[in-house]
């Protein structure tokens, strides 16, 4: 069974990390339930080894285009972000260490495979991914765009999806680019 989360992680993100273009340092944001994937209620039957597999689809998804991936925490941590420290060299980081119980299995998982793994309060990133209904919404820049996935289940976990776009700025007249919608 977890050999088809990996599988199903690698083709969600793959399909994101394409439909919003992502370039090499982009940020993609993950929020996952493992709870949800398994099929229960979210933050009531937390899988480490679930996690494993689904973090490893992603990440190896991300790496194969330089995508960077930003784990959000739940919310025992307030959504905190785990990532690698390449991935913002700059932002202050906070004090915690994710477990499994506090914090969630999945961001346990990215901390444990990360190089340097540091965490924080929050993020912009480029897309995301949200795994069992976790509410990324906080950490996508702004302005964020839902896309509709074909892989868009992980087990039992329905799998949304977004982008980021640049604002629109001017009347209502003002010219704007197709592509960017």
């Amino acid at each position: 069974m977890f050999e088809d989360f990996k599988e199903q992680s690698y083709n969600a993100a793959k399909e994101i990390i394409e439909k919003a273009n992502l370039k090499e340092g982009s940020i993609l944001v993950v929020g996952c339930s493992t709870s949800e994937t398994l099929g229960s209620k979210i933050g009531t039957d937390s899988s480490p080894e679930a996690a494993e597999k689904i973090f490893e689809g992603i990440f190896t998804a991300a790496k194969e285009k330089g995508v960077f991936v930003a784990a959000q925490c739940c919310e025992h941590l307030n959504r905190a972000i785990i990532t690698e420290r390449k991935a913002v060299p700059f932002n202050d980081t906070v004090n915690v260490v994710p477990q499994p119980k506090a914090g969630g299995s999945f961001a346990t998982s990215a901390y444990k495979t990360f190089e340097n793994p540091v965490a924080l309060e929050e993020i912009s990133a480029d897309a995301g991914l949200d795994i069992g209904f976790t509410m990324i919404g906080m950490h996508i820049k702004k302005v964020a765009v839902p896309v509709r996935l074909t892989n868009n289940k992980i087990g039992n976990a329905t799998v949304l999806a977004a982008r980021s776009r640049p604002k629109f700025i001017g009347g209502i007249r003002a010219i704007y680019d197709e592509n960017l919608l």
